[in-house]
Formats: structure tokens, C-alpha cells, sequence
């Protein structure tokens, strides 16, 4: 995938980091899913479509409250994944391979339309109006977001500067808290309801803070041979000088609340 806007347009690709990203990934707190839940969203029999939903992480995870889910990624790899890990726990999860501009269903099919980790990723001119004709009247288009704080959290701050030295074209660094992208497109077609951040600490051992840096972007997704390796040995050395076995990182939830009009 290229995109002209994130990483400088240099080529990334989730498939080649689903290993990963299906083991280490998985790391909203229960907060998280609260603050959904408190919405009255992705519960109870309501119909859900989740966009770039990677290895599935937020349809498993909240397969439990009821919702019956339907979930894309343009990924197959990914897909494979999400599929395992549902299957491997019972769970009755809709998986498809499609990009989010592909993605299409008759008119008033849902009830909620999620995008956690990807709206910058979706050509906003055709998701906007294809979302708003895929939800039912009332329904709610779900803006969902969690990020580390490298200015206030040393581990992340550091974990980004290794990213850096052998990825200078990444752009998913130097974060702070801010409400989460709420593209213009959509005001046409919803009304901005709710708007939240929230600050969570958030539990990781080495490995799995090394793991879930292998599984961003700027690294196992756009990294390979001798650079990926280079990287690995610098950051867990860095880890293993910096950081104890078992540690917090800093980071903050946000999310949006949008209702279509009809």
C-alpha cells in the first residue's frame, strides 16, 4: 500500500507483519471497551461493521455483549489471521478480504460501522457516502483510536528513535493527546455527537513491547532483510538497559461518535 500523506509514500504492507500484530496487539484495556459499551454500541443483537479490522482484534474482543459482527481488512494475511483466532474461541465472526472502499451492502444493513486504528487510510470521498447508505436510520459511525505518548513516556520516546534511525520516512511519531481525525467528508453525511480522550497506562512486558513496535507500521510492515534485523537487536538492547521485565507505557484512548442523517 502506498499512500502520498503517511510515511513520505513509502510502501507498507500489514500482511507482512500478521504474526506479529495477531500475538501483540491485542492491548486495549478494558476501558477501551467501556467507553463503547457506554455509548450503547456493539451490543445486544445490534449489526456491526468493522473497517480495517487487522487480525479482528475489537469484534473478538467484544463478541461477548452481543453484536453481531461483519469485518473487512484489505489484508488477506490479516484476515487469515482473524479468522484463526475467532475460530480457535467458538466465535461466529463475519471475515472478508476488501479494502474499505469496496466494501458494499445493501442500504440500512447496520446499526454501527467501526474504524479503530485506520481512518486515515480510507479514501474518505467514497467511505463517507457509502457508510451513511449502509447504516440504518440512527445508526452510529465508530471513530476508534489508542496511541502511546513519546513526550511524557521515556520507553515510547526512545522505542521511537530507533524507529527513526532506520525508518526516517515514518510518520506515525510524536503523538500527543488530541481528539482523533474526524475527516470533513463525513460531516456531510453524519453529526459529530461525542468526542473523547481518555489517558491509560498500559502493561508490557520486554517482549511484548518489543512486539508491539515490530507490529507498527514503520517497522514490520515496511522494514526487511538486514534492516528489520538491525532494528530488533537495537531495540532490545535498548529495552533490556532502560526498561524492567514488566513496565507501563503512557497512552491515551480516543474516540467519535458520529450519527448518520436520515
Amino acid at each position: 500500500m502506498i499512500i502520498e500523506n503517511i510515511d513520505k509514500g513509502k510502501a507498507f504492507d500489514w500482511g507482512k507483519t500478521s504474526a506479529d500484530y495477531a500475538k501483540f496487539r491485542d492491548i486495549y484495556p478494558q476501558t477501551f471497551y467501556d467507553m463503547i459499551l457506554e455509548l450503547g454500541l456493539c451490543k445486544d443483537g445490534q449489526k456491526v461493521l468493522d473497517l480495517g479490522t487487522g487480525t479482528g482484534v475489537l469484534p473478538r474482543n467484544m463478541y461477548k455483549y452481543g453484536a453481531k459482527w461483519t469485518a473487512a481488512d484489505v489484508s488477506e494475511n490479516q484476515i487469515q489471521q482473524a479468522k484463526l483466532l475467532a475460530s480457535e474461541s467458538d466465535m461466529d465472526i463475519d471475515f472478508f478480504v476488501a479494502g474499505a472502499e469496496k466494501v458494499s451492502f445493501p442500504d440500512d444493513t447496520f446499526d454501527v460501522i467501526t474504524a479503530c486504528q485506520c481512518i486515515w487510510y480510507f479514501n474518505h470521498d467514497i467511505t463517507a457516502p457509502q457508510f451513511a447508505k449502509m447504516l440504518k436510520k440512527g445508526g452510529k459511525f465508530l471513530i476508534l483510536y489508542m496511541g502511546w505518548l513519546p513526550f511524557e513516556d521515556e520507553i515510547a520516546g526512545k522505542s521511537e528513535e530507533i524507529i527513526l534511525k532506520y525508518n526516517p520516512n515514518w510518520t506515525g511519531c510524536g503523538d500527543k493527546v488530541h481528539p482523533v481525525l474526524v475527516p470533513e467528508q463525513y460531516l456531510e453525511f453524519f453529526t459529530l455527537k461525542i468526542r473523547k480522550e481518555v489517558r491509560v497506562d498500559i502493561p508490557f512486558s520486554r517482549e511484548g513491547w518489543h512486539g508491539r513496535m515490530r507490529a507498527c507500521r514503520g517497522v514490520g510492515a515496511s522494514m526487511t532483510g538486514n534492516t528489520l534485523a538491525a532494528w530488533d537487536k537495537e531495540h532490545m538492547d535498548m529495552l533490556e538497559n532502560n526498561a524492567t521485565e514488566n513496565f507501563l507505557v503512557k497512552h491515551y484512548i480516543s474516540i467519535a461518535e458520529l450519527e448518520v442523517l436520515k
